[in-house]
């Protein structure tokens, strides 16, 4: 029987790569170089599946027929890089990875507001070009989060994994928004309290945290109206996706005082990031390392080739998007 072709647009895990490479002809990006969304558009004619990740852009003019490609196979939880309606309206089913990055992204989450408050990447940086003068009582003072309040923009998955940390760790109260009701025993133990709109959340809290899809109408979701709501001692965290904050707005917001300090895993043009906002110390920036442990991306690998084992032997997918 010949195996069916597929296509990884970037380097994954050498465990799923070895299993997917024994299952179907596989073709892998070794060089790991990004491929461009013509090359990526091209492919859909020459394989059965191809498997993009988030650093992929798969607009709808990709998506114009006479393709081979039955299934994208999603790496990662994400999929507003995808036009999902071109691509469905094509005739592609489309999957993602749910779940198994929960938990690393909620303590990337932890790990951003932590050096934050604490003014961590400061202090590193000032170590390492050598201008620590010592230990003295007033230096890089920055603040407690035991006490303070956690505002939650999204409350799934993730974002009640990040209030579980949050309350457990620090005994911050949570505040949430989100648009459908969160089952009570989903947040069982927890000082959380719903509230009516996301500006009475950002009002409301001390630390606020993005978890919410990207793309649509939470496209620019922080405009600079709500972001002004957080304060000037207020922080705001981002593990989501970069363009759920108006970037522009943002450093504006940073600048100007109107917000304490910005916490960022994604960038909303990746990789390209703002010199004004790499040159801000009230800044913690991260490469996108929300999912990056062995374990979850080892998951995500093994979770793209379980729906794609499903499709082609005619069982529904396990996490279909569309």
């Amino acid at each position: 029987m010949t195996k069916k072709k597929i296509l990884l647009t970037r380097r994954w895990p050498e465990a799923v790569e070895k299993r997917l490479s024994e299952d179907y002809d596989a073709t892998l990006n070794t060089d790991d170089v990004p491929m461009t969304t013509e090359a990526i558009g091209a492919a859909l004619a020459d394989y059965d599946a191809v498997c993009p990740t988030v650093s992929d852009k798969l607009p709808a003019a990709i998506f114009n027929g006479g393709h081979r490609a039955q299934i994208l196979g999603n790496f990662g939880v994400g999929f507003n890089h995808i036009d999902i309606a071109a691509a469905t309206g094509a005739g592609l089913t489309v999957t993602n990875t749910p779940g198994v990055l929960t938990d690393c992204t909620a303590d990337t989450a932890l790990t951003l507001m932590l050096m934050l408050a604490r003014r961590a990447g400061e202090g590193e940086r000032e170590l390492r070009a050598g201008n620590w003068a010592g230990w003295r009582p007033t230096h890089m003072m920055g603040t407690r989060l035991r006490g303070k309040t956690l505002g939650i923009i999204g409350m799934g998955r993730i974002g009640i994994a990040t209030a579980r940390r949050a309350h457990a760790a620090f005994g911050m109260k949570v505040v949430f928004y989100n648009l459908i009701d969160v089952p009570e025993d989903h947040i069982a133990g927890m000082d959380a309290k719903r509230m009516d709109t996301i500006e009475d959340v950002l009002e409301a809290a001390d630390v606020v945290s993005l978890h919410v899809p990207g793309g649509g109408d939470n496209t620019h979701l922080m405009n600079a109206e709500r972001l002004a709501l957080i304060g000037p001692k207020g922080m705001l965290i981002n593990t989501a996706r970069g363009d759920v904050i108006d970037q522009a707005a943002l450093v504006a917001a940073l600048k100007d005082g109107r917000i304490g300090g910005a916490g960022l895993d994604v960038f909303e043009k990746e990789p390209e990031v703002p010199a004004e906002l790499i040159a801000m110390e009230n800044t913690v920036l991260l490469p996108h390392l929300g999912s990056a442990t062995t374990e979850t991306r080892e998951d995500m690998g093994h979770m793209v080739a379980d729906n794609l084992d499903a499709f082609f032997s005619g069982k529904p997918v396990p996490n279909p998007v569309s």
